[in-house]
């Protein structure tokens, strides 16, 4: 296996695994019943994604599954610095997931379309997952913008909150452009246009404002991340650290 794709495939796998660990946490801490197993959900959707892609490349290399998500340093994973961010009040997960259902599902529908027989597989059967996702995120984020004037604010301090870390998800490493080159993976421009009009669909029914003035975040895919990540990975990590091969 090409090294460009092997990163490719770790950045999505990585994406989802870390999302999923964070979306975790709301596990018994959800607002109501209904919304905490609906994140759940979510988590286990997006974390049984990650181990699809991850059971691919040890497939490849002969390794074993857990040796990605369990024995990497921090440099070593290429997740979306959107991912890692700290849960924060309901409205910052919520606004968090929209962000990334934005880009996750229209970079599966493009997925579907692979050379690589596999991730088409994976994401034929990830997108019917995803469509849920976007439409529960989008959902809330009306709900939370066009309620209350409290609601308001913090979906809006949300938004303002996060969107440096937004356009990450657009911008193209060598290894991702060489796989859009190759045929593996859909074009970051295309999804770009395609997240981006949904993103502002609902924003703008939500009575929401994006901010005029951020400076845009990135590294995560080439393995600059922030403090926050080794802390996901130190928790994450711990009894496969302690207990090396261990199966559960």
């Amino acid at each position: 296996m090409d090294n460009n794709l092997k990163e490719y495939i770790l950045m999505l796998a990585d994406s989802g695994l870390i999302l999923g660990q964070r979306l975790g946490e709301w596990c018994g801490h959800g607002p109501v019943l209904e919304q905490d197993i609906a994140l759940t959900n979510i988590a286990l959707d997006i974390i049984g994604e990650a181990r699809n892609y991850y059971h691919y490349l040890a497939e490849k290399e002969g390794k074993k599954e857990d040796d990605y998500p369990m024995f990497r340093d921090e440099r070593s994973f290429r997740n979306l610095l959107l991912c890692e961010l700290p849960n924060g009040h309901w409205g910052d997960t919520i606004m968090r997931q929209f962000m990334y259902d934005c880009y996750h599902y229209h970079l599966l529908e493009g997925l579907t379309g692979s050379k690589d027989k596999t991730l088409s597989a994976i994401a034929h059967k990830s997108i019917k997952e995803a469509a849920y996702h976007i439409a529960f995120s989008g959902e809330w984020v009306i709900r939370l913008g066009d309620g209350t004037n409290e609601s308001h604010q913090k979906i809006q301090g949300s938004l303002d909150d996060l969107m440096p870390y937004f356009e990450e998800m657009f911008i193209p490493e060598p290894y991702e452009t060489w796989c859009q080159d190759e045929g593996y993976g859909p074009s970051s421009g295309d999804i770009r246009s395609r997240a981006i009009n949904k993103f502002q669909e609902v924003i703008s029914e939500a009575t929401l404002q994006i901010p005029r003035e951020y400076h845009n975040q990135k590294g995560g895919k080439s393995g600059y991340h922030t403090e926050n990540l080794g802390f996901i990975l130190a928790e994450l990590q711990y009894m496969q650290r302690a207990y090396p091969g261990q199966d559960w």
